[in-house]
């Protein structure tokens, strides 16, 4: 059994790469790098050369190309003292045509120009002369390869928190670098007057130098214990969620924000949704002379970039309580419903259940998804979802539209799978051993009967995070199936490609789990290699 799984999740990771890579060939070599702005305001405010700019700058931010302004390779020089600042402004300064650059910007353009080229980029100068006024842009870029992008992308996927990432990223090394432990944390135990006093237990990782300045701690929220050491990123969203990954779109809760007294380090008390838990590092908030009162009269470090504390669930709770719901009403149902359809071959019960599976076969999913909409709607129930006005009401819909082709498709194959195995030999032979119908029906039948379903609870379990696309979309449920709709129609591609990992990673994992609880349902059934 070992060797089976340990088999069986490399092909799995392999699977999941394999997924994921043609995902992103097809986004990122097939469609045009120019939709991602359909849906950017900031866009639209451009013009000419501040236009170019900023394509070319979010090109290189969603890893399309390498990027580098003409402006930033003379900075990089003079930082070396390769030129001195006199050189470095008379350098950036262009005439209206490039024949009339100065001496200095005709030497150091040639020089960019000769050193990019010769590392396989291409550069571009664009002048935009109006009347009076003239602008030049000069730049080098190169296209990054899709294989390139989707190494990159499966080596960050997981990121661990350390003592080095303000240094690295900000060049500053904090005072004090490092984490200490605590048994009374800060949140809970400073007073009016930001001084420590020791009255939670309340044991926590903090950390200085790091990107999170909690890296582990317990709060009254469940699961009550949270860590920012590991981080999971799956891709920044572009639209739907900008600039934030999408692993914390789906399980970070949504509005509206809920309020609590909190106890900033300064000694601040105010009823607030920050949460102190999440405050990353964000260089100068607190620490430069133009600091906002916002900052510093709440924190007393640079560590102030927090989130808000939400009332709603996540994108996946909101998928998952719809769908786990939806799988327990279609099993409750439509196990019991299917063997008595099967006991009953061609009775009353049989062909009512046989029409109703037919009619969820043949009605496309869309026509009776609107249908249940419509007659949920006359019926007083909410047809929509909202989440600031809403209640339990408006799950009701979204559940039984998931439940009943459920429902139908779990009558269908146990009805099947239970006449098959009344015609099996091991049937007959009970039969003959003077077993009644009842008893071979409950200890034989349906126990063979059943594996085939039992392999497939895993899935419905799991595929319960992933969220009913078209469910969601129809009944507008913030879930992560409805994301997935948004970030087509937005051509999010980094959220695409996040939630298509996301979907592939759940999928194998569901498989494993199905084999695993066959072969705990059935003795019999063994993955190990026996020689013979």
């Amino acid at each position: 059994m070992g060797k089976y799984l340990i088999k069986r999740l490399l092909h799995g990771i392999f699977s999941v790469i394999v997924v994921v890579a043609l995902v992103m060939i097809l986004i990122y070599s097939l469609m045009d790098r120019d939709l991602i702005f359909a849906f950017d305001p900031q866009f639209t405010k451009k013009s000419d050369n501040q236009l170019i700019t900023y394509k070319y700058s979010k090109w290189e931010s969603f890893g399309y190309l390498d990027y580098v302004p003409y402006s930033d390779y003379l900075f990089e020089l003079r930082n070396k003292d390769e030129i001195d600042s006199d050189t470095y402004s008379k350098a950036l300064k262009f005439g209206k045509t490039e024949s009339e650059d100065n001496a200095e910007a005709k030497e150091y353009t040639k020089k960019f120009r000769d050193y990019y080229e010769s590392k396989g980029y291409k550069v571009e100068r664009y002048n935009y002369v109006q009347k009076t006024k003239s602008s030049q842009i000069l730049f080098a870029y190169k296209d990054i390869s899709v294989f390139v992008r989707v190494f990159k992308y499966f080596t960050s996927i997981i990121s661990i928190d350390n003592i080095h990432y303000v240094e690295r990223t900000t060049g500053t090394k904090l005072e004090n670098t490092g984490i200490t432990f605590t048994f009374f944390d800060p949140v809970y135990n400073t007073d009016e007057n930001g001084n420590l006093v020791k009255k939670v237990f309340s044991p926590a990782i903090i950390g200085n130098g790091t990107e999170h300045k909690y890296l582990l701690y317990f709060d009254n929220k469940f699961p009550f214990i949270h860590q920012n050491l590991v981080s999971i990123q799956l891709g920044a969203s572009y639209t739907i969620n900008k600039d934030i990954d999408v692993y914390e779109t789906l399980t970070n809760r949504q509005d509206p924000n809920a309020y609590e007294d909190v106890v900033f380090p300064t000694g601040v008390s105010e009823s607030s949704p920050r949460n102190l838990h999440s405050a990353r590092y964000a260089p100068g908030s607190v620490t430069s002379e133009d600091a906002l009162p916002l900052y510093t009269d709440r924190f007393t470090d640079d560590y102030t970039n927090v989130t808000y504390y939400k009332k709603n669930f996540s994108r996946t709770g909101f998928s998952f309580v719809i769908g786990i719901i939806a799988v327990a009403v279609s099993y409750l149902l439509g196990i019991p419903l299917g063997i008595l359809m099967a006991r009953h071959k061609d009775g009353v019960l049989d062909k009512i259940g046989s029409i109703y599976i037919m009619f969820i076969i043949a009605v496309p999913s869309l026509a009776y998804i609107f249908l249940f909409q419509s007659l949920g709607g006359k019926a007083g129930l909410p047809m929509s979802f909202d989440l600031e006005n809403g209640n339990v009401a408006m799950y009701v819909l979204p559940i039984i539209s998931l439940a009943l082709p459920s429902i139908a498709s779990l009558m269908k194959w146990i009805r099947r799978y239970m006449i098959d195995q009344q015609n099996s030999d091991y049937v007959k032979f009970a039969r003959s051993g003077g077993l009644t119908e009842s008893e071979i029906f409950h200890k034989h039948i349906l126990k063979n009967a059943i594996i085939p379903i039992v392999h497939g609870i895993p899935g419905s379990v799991l595929g319960a995070l992933v969220g009913a696309i078209i469910t969601e979309r129809v009944y507008r449920v913030p879930g992560a199936g409805y994301m997935l709709t948004k970030a087509i129609n937005y051509y999010d591609n980094g959220a695409i490609v996040g939630l298509t990992m996301f979907y592939a990673i759940l999928s194998i994992v569901s498989l494993i789990l199905g084999d695993i609880l066959m072969s705990i349902v059935d003795p019999r059934i063994s993955f190990t290699d026996k020689n013979r």
